[in-house]
């Protein structure tokens, strides 16, 4: 899959950030807003085709016509909030089938939320301290699978991350400190360590078990609070079309009243996380809307787009479709594989895929293979149906079939002799947008190929990469907690000094210059390291 793009996969790749000012994308001078059809490109913002899905850095789907009217409305009177979110609740827990509901702000707040509730209850006292949980329940066990980027929201209320691989684990993970059990759902929740596993025995010791559905279908009755979790976070802007800023937490009555304490208006940890009275009538139409709408038409009009593409583009000789069915409930929809012999048309995944959000009309993929460094000979994109609009299969058809046909030639990464021997320590200064750090490297080098350790200021990992000619390349992926933070480097050597630039994924680009420590001389020993 392209390094460029791959709620969960995301994370996993560079970052969308990073490609934007990579693809060339230059924003032009401010001007005046015109707010009408034409409201982002007044200001110098061109608008995608969304063929990737649900995903936050793309502002995550357009709301439904009833959310905006719902939202519109709101705008225009004054309510107070604790009385509103109470029949809110009640509402939603008529409409979902949970005992009770409530709006967020962002699935990722109802995360934090739920996890203030578990430690602090309805305590004032308690809520004040937070994030300070000394003497406080703080511990949130998890399986490993479930841990990801997105449990930053879980850890800054203060609570610590317990992991466990087995059952075994998780029963003696328990103890007094234990404030929930978090869970992601997603295909391993199925396995060993799944839901249906967990909660009986979290239940047992009177553990809450939250599960995050962040880009997951809303299913009534609820799947997950069925299998017996207490709690399930939703993303409103992404499957359901509410307000992009807006969640839904569902589950247990007394836990959600209690999470609602920690939210905003009221003057607890959540306070900066505010669901207003737009995003919460907002929330609740596109729910009522949910339980309306006809699922199996827009399944059916997803697939009628993903056969107007393939009919496209396989008018190209050598190109071939394969239709893709989804596994979990999250991003679920039908996705169409574009495949051909990128030595034979001359064009790798990677470029299409740049092309097409360079491009005219710009569109952002699901993904692609074949790159100019690896090799392009298995290219291929993916599209993914699911948030795309009216009239996007057509436009997304002519483009695809255009780059296809009429390829841009990808001119393959050459190998050349290394123009030196990097073997040994360097001493690494990272010039970020804001700051700097020390790093260091150890590298082993075997002709052209280059493995080792880069040494963070407290992370560390093992890289891998090559050189050729006088340029250095290599990857490193250095996990904290749930998530990874990549660096890709790539530089100029230049006697015993590497300078170049990294990117480093959804965090942008620095700078980097490299010199070859006195006692880095080749021949020394490289110790490569686990992840930590």
């Amino acid at each position: 899959m392209s390094r460029f793009f791959n709620r969960r996969d995301l994370f996993k790749s560079a970052s969308v950030l990073a490609l934007f000012e990579g693809l060339g994308f230059k924003p032009r001078a401010q001007a005046e807003l015109q707010i009408g059809p034409n409201i982002f490109e007044s200001i110098g913002v061109k608008p995608i085709i969304n063929c990737k899905g649900t995903f936050t850095i793309i502002s995550g789907s357009q709301s439904r016509p009833e959310v905006k009217q719902a939202m519109l409305e709101a705008s225009k009177h004054y309510v107070h909030m604790d009385e509103l979110m109470d029949r809110v609740g009640a509402r939603l827990a008529e409409l979902t089938g949970a005992e009770w509901g409530m709006v967020s702000n962002g699935c990722a707040s109802a995360l934090a939320h739920a996890t203030a509730a578990c430690i602090a209850g309805a305590d004032p006292e308690k809520a004040q301290r937070l994030p300070d949980t000394r003497g406080l329940k703080n511990e949130v066990i998890a399986p490993n699978y479930s841990r990801n980027v997105y449990d930053h929201a879980v850890r800054m209320t203060g609570a610590h991350f317990i992991d466990v691989d087995s059952v075994e684990a998780y029963q003696k993970a328990f103890s007094p400190r234990t404030a929930m059990v978090m869970v992601l759902a997603s295909k391993p929740d199925r396995g060993p360590l799944g839901l249906h596993v967990l909660a009986p025995i979290a239940k047992e010791r009177g553990v809450p078990v939250l599960v995050d559905a962040a880009a997951e279908r809303l299913t009534i009755p609820n799947i997950h609070l069925q299998r017996g979790a207490t709690l399930v976070a939703y993303s409103g802007g992404k499957c359901l079309r509410g307000p992009q800023a807006a969640g839904l937490l569902l589950g247990r009555k007394d836990l959600i009243q209690a999470a609602w304490m920690h939210s905003a208006p009221h003057h607890a940890f959540g306070r900066p996380m505010k669901a207003a009275k737009e995003e919460t009538m907002g929330m609740l139409a596109a729910v009522e809307a949910w339980v309306k709408r006809d699922h199996k038409a827009e399944w059916a009009e997803w697939e009628g787009w993903l056969e107007t593409i393939a009919k496209s583009v396989t008018r190209v000789n050598g190109v071939t479709t394969q239709v893709l069915e989804p596994e979990d409930l999250s991003n679920n929809s039908p996705q169409l594989r574009i495949k051909w012999d990128g030595e034979q048309l001359g064009v790798s995944g990677q470029d299409v895929e740049r092309a097409c959000f360079n491009g005219e009309p710009r569109m952002i993929l699901a993904g692609s293979s074949g790159n100019a460094r690896l090799g392009i000979k298995n290219s291929s994109v993916t599209i993914m149906p699911y948030m795309m609009m009216p009239g996007d299969a057509e436009k997304a058809a002519a483009r695809l079939h255009q780059l296809l046909a009429n390829p841009t030639k990808t001119t393959p990464v050459t190998r050349n002799q290394p123009a030196g021997d990097i073997s040994g320590q360097w001493d690494v200064q990272m010039d970020y947008l804001l700051g700097k750090a020390k790093h260091s490297l150890v590298f082993e080098q075997k002709g052209g190929e280059v493995m080792g350790t880069h040494m963070g200021e407290f992370l560390a990992s093992d890289l891998r990469g090559s050189v050729s000619g006088d340029e250095v390349w290599f990857r490193s992926s250095h996990r904290y907690e749930g998530t990874r933070i990549g660096y890709d480097f790539l530089g100029k050597l230049n006697g015993d000094t590497i300078t170049g630039e990294v990117d480093l994924g959804e965090y942008g680009k620095a700078k980097f210059i490299a010199q070859r420590h006195q006692y880095g001389r080749p021949g020394g020993v490289v110790r490569p390291v686990k992840n930590v």
